[in-house]
């Protein structure tokens, strides 16, 4: 099946559950709680309405909704016999909440079928995109307010709108959506600008996260877990990780979400005021210190992630960060995390012991990828969400 065909159906679909909603919203009110006769014209049409709508709702992985909306002259009764014979009436308050259930779980199957059906072209087009900003704005004008226009921006857009096309409603909601929707429409250098810095930075985050929703599992071979670890093992563990597999965006995320499974880190933010040239993106968290009388102490953190595989992070790059740190005009900062996916030059590690020893702030740690893969054996679940593991 072609995909736009797959997507008509299932926008059909979505479009035909927003009636039957409005249609259980309406007789809802109707459902009897308690011991009551007889039934109501205005619900025996919307039983009718119910019944009309339910060829319209396709199967989902073998199910659908089938049964029709409860008849309140028979729950009515129910009501009754059950306090004759003096038991509580659960069967009957599970019959008048079955419709609005039925519904929530025909609305997960069909997001659930959605996302299965977009993924692989989703990832495509953001590839796509990442590949074109670069060129789109290679030779743009120098003059902000010149607009920018080629076969590159054109692409850009025209993946954007399918994009929008296959993530539907969902995409409003992605952050910088709208941004970005509006700097590619005026098309000038600045715009081009935001959206190379800001826009679809936070937009491609976004994109990753609607295509893999929280209940969709990562892939896992077809093992007897249990068995595996009876039988007879061979080789080591290893702390190594394959950080090719993560882009910038990829790495930087994993960063944040690194820093959030440590307990003494809060209110981890992104900050987007301050940008190395390299384009990395700041984060900035509080630290809590505890010392052995019971004290406590918060210090301001700004940590810099860069993603650098072929060559080490050097002196002038751990200076920059220090100098933001010091320039940082909301509060005090009191440390500077750099965090690379390599290493750092001797230069490098010089520079920030020779910092540190003079006991001018910021204090400056340095994480490379030794240490950070020793926090993530520690949290492997973190590691294989990144899909490094």
């Amino acid at each position: 099946m072609e995909l736009e065909e797959l997507l008509r159906a299932m926008d059909r679909a979505a479009a035909n559950l927003k009636k039957l909603e409005k249609v259980w919203e309406q007789a809802e009110p109707f459902i009897p709680t308690s011991a009551r006769l007889g039934s109501d014209v205005r619900y025996d049409r919307l039983k009718a309405a119910w019944m009309d709508l339910l060829p319209g709702l396709p199967e989902i992985d073998g199910w659908t909704i089938t049964e029709p909306l409860p008849s309140i002259e028979d729950m009515g009764q129910a009501f009754l016999d059950y306090l004759d014979i003096g038991f509580p009436p659960t069967e009957v308050h599970a019959a008048g909440e079955k419709p609005g259930a039925d519904i929530a779980t025909y609305r997960y199957r069909l997001e659930r079928a959605r996302r299965r059906a977009v993924r692989d072209r989703l990832k495509q087009l953001v590839s796509a995109v990442d590949a074109a900003i670069p060129l789109a704005t290679k030779d743009a004008p120098q003059d902000p307010l010149e607009r920018v226009e080629n076969e590159r921006t054109r692409e850009i857009e025209a993946s954007v709108g399918e994009i929008a096309r296959l993530l539907g409603e969902s995409a409003e909601s992605i952050d910088r959506w709208w941004d970005l929707q509006r700097h590619m429409r005026f098309s000038q250098g600045q715009d081009w600008r935001d959206i190379t810095a800001f826009d679809w930075p936070a937009v491609r985050t976004g994109i990753e996260a609607k295509s893999l929703g929280d209940s969709d599992p990562l892939p896992v071979p077809e093992i007897d877990l249990g068995r595996a670890a009876s039988g007879d093992l061979t080789g080591s563990a290893t702390l190594a990780l394959p950080w090719d597999r993560l882009d910038d965006d990829g790495f930087e995320r994993l960063i944040f979400d690194l820093l959030r499974a440590i307990p003494e880190h809060q209110n981890i933010e992104w900050l987007m005021q301050t940008r190395a040239p390299d384009r990395g993106r700041d984060l900035s968290m509080e630290r809590v210190l505890h010392d052995g009388s019971g004290g406590v102490r918060t210090e301001r953190v700004i940590v810099q992630a860069k993603h650098w595989l072929s060559r080490s992070v050097p002196a002038n790059s751990v200076m920059e960060t220090i100098v933001a740190g010091k320039q940082w005009n909301s509060s005090r900062v009191n440390t500077v995390i750099v965090i690379t996916s390599g290493r750092f030059t001797s230069d490098a590690v010089s520079l920030a012991e020779g910092h540190n020893a003079d006991g001018i702030p910021p204090h400056v740690e340095l994480w490379a990828e030794s240490r950070l893969e020793m926090l993530l054996a520690q949290r492997p679940h973190i590691a294989a969400a990144h899909g490094l593991k």
